[in-house]
């Protein structure tokens, strides 16, 4: 998730767990929640030190607890930190930092929380990393706290954290009991994969195979407490190397960009795609998009034009809408 968020979530979690009496605990977890994503600044070494890469050493359990012993005994010294119990900062610290992992696997972005002892893996794809709801949640929650704090009475104050913390409870929960549901079906279905959305009640089932010299997938989406399915979607192209000549079908239209598309995009090999290609005069107008991620009618793809009499491409890379109904 972004950062604001995850620091946002660390202030609620630890404002539920010390109560409004205690700021500074508050402020300590609010603090580490956000601090592994220092990690950013690591990058120069990360290639060569492959376990300081973001999503890295930072965050694990290991990281977190050695960031949250170093905080423990530094925050007395920095400015609002009021001189108090290094054993609470330490835990206020160690809570904080723990969510930023947590938040980090319930995404389709995966943490190995047991660096450096294992590189396993914990990914629940139970939501996005960037999602617009969570980012206008938190702006308002930023907004929110900061307008009211020492502008309104102290109680009133405390009510709005406590109604913040319930959305942000109700939401997350919401999240989990819809991934729950869709791996209920995805087992029923015989699909390989989940993959949030934006919208939390809409997930999309998947499954694929990628092979050195073939691609296939069947998907479709699944809304949250359907009673009707929607039908899924099957596509297997074969990958082939460049070639001139006639483009006989869609197919083979379908077969010849393959290779130039993922090249074009890379982003877009690395997760599941789809593509098709329509008969347009003397060319093939072809496209390949995402399936999985936004709902809200665009998406990450590669789009373009295939000569039918002698091969030639044009392709383009960009963040457009796919063809009607494919991301319904």
């Amino acid at each position: 998730m972004d950062l604001f968020t995850h620091v946002v979530f660390a202030y609620l979690l630890s404002f539920v767990i010390w109560g409004p009496g205690n700021p500074q605990y508050i402020a300590a977890g609010a603090l580490a929640g956000g601090l592994p994503d220092a990690d950013a600044l690591l990058f120069p070494l990360a290639r060569r030190f492959p376990i300081l890469q973001h999503h890295g050493i930072t965050h694990s359990i290991l990281g977190v607890t050695g960031i949250a012993l170093v905080g423990s005994f530094l925050l007395p010294f920095l400015p609002y930190f009021p001189h108090s119990s290094t054993l609470l900062y330490f835990v206020a610290m160690e809570i904080g930092g723990l969510s930023h992992v947590f938040l980090d696997g319930f995404t389709h972005f995966a943490v190995s929380p047991f660096l450096p002892f294992s590189w396993r893996e914990l990914r629940l794809d139970a939501d996005v990393a960037i999602n617009i709801i969570m980012l206008t949640l938190t702006s308002i929650t930023l907004i929110t706290l900061s307008v009211e704090r020492g502008t309104v009475p102290f109680s009133l104050w405390v009510e709005t954290a406590w109604i913040l913390t319930t959305i942000y409870g109700g939401y997350l929960l919401m999240r989990g009991i819809a991934r729950w549901r869709a791996g209920l079906v995805r087992t029923r279905e015989g699909y390989s994969g989940v993959a949030p959305t934006t919208l939390p009640w809409v997930w999309t089932l998947v499954d694929r195979q990628d092979l050195p010299d073939r691609y296939t997938i069947r998907y479709r989406p699944y809304h949250f407490g359907e009673t009707t399915p929607a039908p899924d979607r099957q596509m297997g192209v074969t990958k082939i190397g460049p070639v001139v000549g006639p483009v006989q079908s869609p197919q083979e239209a379908l077969d010849r960009t393959y290779a130039a598309a993922m090249e074009k995009n890379r982003w877009l090999s690395i997760r599941s795609h789809f593509g098709e290609a329509v008969a347009r005069g003397d060319v093939f107008d072809v496209v390949w998009y995402m399936v999985e991620g936004s709902r809200s009618g665009r998406t990450f793809g590669v789009r373009g034009t295939i000569d039918r009499a002698t091969g030639e491409m044009h392709l383009r890379s960009g963040f457009f809408r796919p063809p009607p109904g494919t991301m319904s």
